[in-house]
This record gives C-alpha cells, sequence and structure tokens, in this order.
C-alpha cells in the first residue's frame, strides 16, 4: 500500500477543520459562549472528543439523522453510543414518555411497568429476578456491591482495556504483566490494583490463575469487547469463562449495555450464556435514563438472607430516581415496541451492507485495516489483524487518523461515535445512509493515499 504520510494527514486535517469552522458559524458562536458557563464549552467533558475546533450543536434529531443549528442534516451511526439505538425520539416511546408526564413523573412507589418490564426482562434474559437503576453503570456498582455482600469477598475481576461506564473498579490496565491505574483515570479514590484483578479477555489459563486464590467476588465481563473496538470472544472461551467462576465461587456478571447489539436478548441468548448478573442500561428506555440488572434464583436468595428492613435505603444500593415511573414507562414502550425481533431482523443486514461496504473500500485501497461486526453494531481498526484481547485492540488505535477520519465524515454529513470507529444501525436506518458512508469512506481513504 502507498504510505499514509504523516505531513499529508496534518495537511488534510488543517483543510478539514477549517472546513467545519466556515460551514459551521452558529455552532461556534455558541461554543464560544458556553465557554464562559460551561466547563470547557460543553456539558460533559467527553463531548470535547468530537472532531474539530468544537461540537456541532444539535437543533433536532429524529430517526437515524440530526440537524444542527446551521441547518446541517447528518446521518447519524453513533446513536448516542448506544443510547439512541431505538433511533431519535421513537413514537411509541414517546408516546408512553408524554402520557406518563401527566401523571407523574417520580413516585418512589411502584406502578403496573414495573411489573410489566421485570416480566419482560424475565423472557428475554432467562434470568427471574430484576431491579432498576438511572444508568448501567449504577447497575454495574450496585451488582458489583452485592456480589462482595453475598460472597464475603473484596475483589472484582475485569479484562483489560474492558468498558462498564464510570464504574472505579474497572478504569486499571495492565502494563508488562502488572496491573495499573488507567492513563486519564479522574481522582480514584484508591489505586484500582487494590480492588480488581485484570487480565486479558481470551486468556483462560490467566483467568484460572487470577481466580484460584478465591478472594474474587465477581467477574464483570462485557460477553464481546465492544469500546476499545469489537473483540469477539475465542471459540470455547465462554464454555471456560463460566466453568472456572463456577469452580473457584465467583459470579459471574455479564454486562449487555453495548452487546444488546447481537438481538433482542443480546449476546447472552444469542450465544446461550448463564450469567449469575445480567446488566441492560441505555438503550432500554429509548433514550430516556434508566437501565436494569438481573439476577439468578440464587442468588436473589443469598440477598434477601442478609437484607435488613431497617437500613435498606442507606446501603449504597438504589437512587431516589431509580425505577421512576417515567423511565419505567419508556421502557415499557421502547421493549414492546421498539428493540423487537423485527428491529433487529432489519437492523444487523444493514450493519452486514455497512461491514460489506467498508471491507470493500478497505480492500481497493489496500490499506492495513480491518472491520469487524457484532449484530447490528460495526467498526473498523487501523491494523490488518482482528484483535484477540484489548492490548491487541488498544495498539491498533490511531488517535491522529482516527480524529481525520471523523471529522471527514462530519464534514460530509455522517457521524461516529467519536471515542472510536462504531456504526450502530437503528429501527430507521436506511440502505441509502449505508450506501453514503461507503461513498465518503472510500473517497477518505481516496485522499489518505493519494
Amino acid at each position: 500500500m502507498p504510505a499514509i504520510r504523516r505531513d499529508r494527514l496534518r495537511s488534510l486535517m488543517e483543510l478539514e477543520t477549517h472546513k467545519f469552522i466556515q460551514e459551521h458559524p452558529k455552532s461556534g458562536a455558541l461554543f464560544e459562549r458556553a465557554r464562559k458557563s460551561l466547563l470547557g464549552g460543553v456539558p460533559m467533558n467527553w463531548m470535547s472528543k468530537w472532531a474539530g475546533a468544537f461540537p456541532p450543536f444539535v437543533s433536532e434529531a429524529g430517526g437515524a439523522e440530526v440537524w444542527d443549528v446551521d441547518g446541517h442534516r447528518y446521518i447519524d451511526f453513533c446513536l448516542g453510543d448506544t443510547g439512541a439505538m431505538t433511533g431519535h425520539s421513537p413514537s411509541a416511546t414517546v408516546r408512553a414518555a408524554q402520557q406518563q408526564l401527566e401523571r407523574g413523573i417520580t413516585l418512589m412507589l411502584p406502578a403496573e411497568d414495573a411489573v410489566w418490564v421485570g416480566e419482560e426482562l424475565q423472557k428475554r434474559f432467562r434470568l427471574p429476578y430484576w431491579q432498576f437503576a438511572m444508568s448501567a453503570t449504577d447497575a454495574n456498582r450496585f451488582s458489583i456491591r452485592l456480589a462482595r455482600h453475598i460472597t464475603g469477598r473484596p475483589k472484582i475481576l475485569v479484562f483489560n482495556w474492558c468498558y462498564h461506564g464510570t464504574v472505579d473498579e474497572a478504569f486499571l490496565t495492565l502494563e508488562n504483566g502488572m496491573s495499573k491505574s488507567r492513563s486519564g483515570n479522574v481522582g480514584p479514590p484508591v489505586d484500582p490494583s487494590v480492588t480488581t484483578k485484570v487480565v486479558e479477555f481470551n486468556d483462560l489459563e490467566a483467568l484460572e490463575t487470577a481466580l484460584r486464590p478465591g478472594d474474587i467476588a465477581c467477574v464483570l465481563a462485557e460477553p464481546a469487547m465492544t469500546n476499545v473496538g469489537i473483540v469477539h470472544p475465542e471459540p470455547g472461551y465462554h464454555r471456560g469463562l463460566r466453568d472456572l467462576t463456577r469452580k473457584y465461587g465467583s459470579l459471574l456478571m455479564i454486562d449487555e449495555t453495548h452487546t444488546i447489539c447481537a438481538g433482542p436478548g443480546g449476546f447472552t441468548v444469542a450465544e446461550n450464556l448463564d450469567p449469575d448478573f445480567l446488566i441492560f442500561g441505555k438503550a432500554i428506555g429509548g433514550g430516556v435514563p434508566g437501565a436494569a440488572y438481573g439476577f439468578t434464583k440464587q442468588v436473589a436468595e443469598a440477598i434477601a438472607a442478609r437484607e435488613n428492613l431497617e437500613e435498606c435505603d442507606v446501603g449504597g444500593i438504589g437512587g431516589t430516581l431509580a425505577g421512576n415511573a417515567l423511565s419505567l414507562a419508556t421502557m415499557r414502550a421502547t421493549l414492546a415496541e421498539v428493540l423487537t425481533q423485527e428491529a433487529f431482523d432489519r437492523m444487523i443486514p444493514l450493519a452486514e451492507s455497512w461491514t460489506a461496504g467498508v471491507q470493500a473500500a478497505i480492500t481497493s485501497f489496500d490499506v492495513p485495516w480491518h472491520v469487524t461486526r457484532l449484530g447490528c453494531r460495526a467498526e473498523y481498526l487501523f491494523s490488518p489483524d482482528r484483535p484477540h484481547n484489548g492490548s491487541e485492540a488498544h495498539h491498533a488505535m490511531d488517535f491522529e487518523l482516527e480524529r481525520f477520519m471523523h471529522l471527514f465524515a462530519m464534514n460530509r454529513g455522517i457521524l461516529l461515535t467519536p471515542f472510536h470507529n462504531m456504526a450502530l444501525m437503528s429501527p430507521a436506518t436506511t440502505q441509502g445512509h449505508i450506501d453514503h458512508h461507503t461513498k465518503v469512506f472510500s473517497d477518505a481513504l481516496k485522499a489518505l493515499t493519494a
């Protein structure tokens, strides 16, 4: 392949940045105004990571498209980094939210919607008992606390370069075989190596070595890694993971927040997994904040045996807004009418088409990249081979090149997830959207390799 010269890449980036600034004067003005009241000019720090001099400010979103204040339309493959995998403002979810807003938003009392959602989650994921939270991060935190509580063990185990929201215990990595706090970990309460062991995904030998001392309360895992590029489990890995956790008395916690892209029951049902806990957040309420965590009968009995009614409101689990009426109404509508089998039957072939278009361009321009897919989610990485673990995936990242690809796409009406090269399909995504991305991706490679 012709080498991608760094001086050319930087020159192209300067041109794309100038184009973006010139074509987004209203977003630029709002950004300058925002810098006087919002840290970094954005409501959440990671919004600074959008490629370009500033993020486009949104005026409206609907289905699989977004419009900014300067009148530009974007095909949205980011979809709120899975939070809007349902498409923006699906009609069934909007109707349920409107109706519930008039009946009460947060009540600290149960309603029938909670029962319906619990029963639906039972059917989807084959776990009998459920509780609710405001985010997948909270659902992970609460599940970890419960695992420690019922096992009496102090530590958890995660996989190198994993992602589980802002869970403190998950922000560590391996360096020369030693666990250490990740670069960028903001104000950790303790060194995460005190609370957590970390091993590489797909390495059963390392997993067993870590579990053998008997101090691991739970293994927290995405069934396929998603936030460092898609890393698929190797054949037999999940069987080994389940066997080893049982052998050493550790609970298995599967975080389906991103891997719900595999189908209505996530990777767990698609691949017949058997977890002790399951976490599902982001998309469950069609974009309205909410999450759920489920567990087995054995776990439920162990929790109940240790329950203290007098102190159940101060144990570090729950929250005033957890299980609120608005979240549960939108969960019910989203599960019943949006994230259905019929929707996935449409979304997954579109992801296959997106993947095929990207692969055709990679082949045509002979760049040493690869593209992979998980259900209705797809992603390309800057390496020729698929990674087997988080380290290999992380080493394939190229921040400078990634920002160029994202800004080039954004300047031509396409939004990709700003943290990596991920594209997600929604029920509103069309083949026309896919074809436009294929053309723009090809044009980017042509510019890079000219």
